[in-house]
């Protein structure tokens, strides 16, 4: 059994190996949330320069929600509205390979040095969308990239939007990152 650093090493490092690896490994999903759960803490801690100590929880729930919200996005965008012909996944094996997708996302903790945050922030997210295309790929399996580029974009349009929303509805931050 591969060890738990060595996967989110291989996560980061975009190993296609490891997202077939994590898609047909059942038993790899509560090491697929932890990782998410890590990265969501170190997004909460990188954001304590700009909203304090409150930036941990504020930062770490809207990192959960929204990965579990682009998660469900990504499913029904991928499986529904975009298969290729031999697209055959569920929601668990989507889950485990967007969950390691998460691992770049533990850059985030750099964001607590003084004017760093908003270069490590867009640096974690274009890691991790290049993360997360690959996972998607791997997991609904496309022969396609561009598809895969696709459902992560129009998924991650859409969670920005709703973020924006509920931020203006109940206070924060007018964009994503800006803890």
């Amino acid at each position: 059994m591969t060890s738990f650093k060595d996967r989110i090493i291989r996560a980061a490092r975009l190993d296609v190996s490891l997202y077939e690896e994590v898609e047909a490994d059942r038993e790899s999903m509560g090491q697929a949330i932890l990782v998410v759960v890590l990265s969501s803490i170190a997004a909460g801690i990188g954001s304590i320069g700009h909203v304090g100590l409150t930036g941990i929880l504020i930062g770490t729930v809207t990192a959960l929600i929204g990965w579990f919200f682009w998660a469900w996005l990504t499913y029904l965008i991928g499986t529904k509205l975009l298969p290729e012909p031999q697209t055959r996944a569920d929601m668990g094996e989507l889950l485990r390979t967007i969950g390691f997708s998460s691992s770049p996302g533990l850059i985030r903790v750099l964001g607590i040095i003084p004017g760093l945050a908003a270069l490590v922030n867009l640096a974690a997210m274009i890691w991790m969308l290049a993360a997360m295309i690959i996972a998607v790929r791997q997991a609904l399996d496309y022969k396609s990239t561009m598809r895969a580029v696709g459902v992560c974009c129009i998924g991650w349009a859409i969670q920005v939007l709703l973020i924006m929303f509920l931020f203006s509805i109940f206070g924060g931050p007018s964009m994503p990152g800006e803890f």
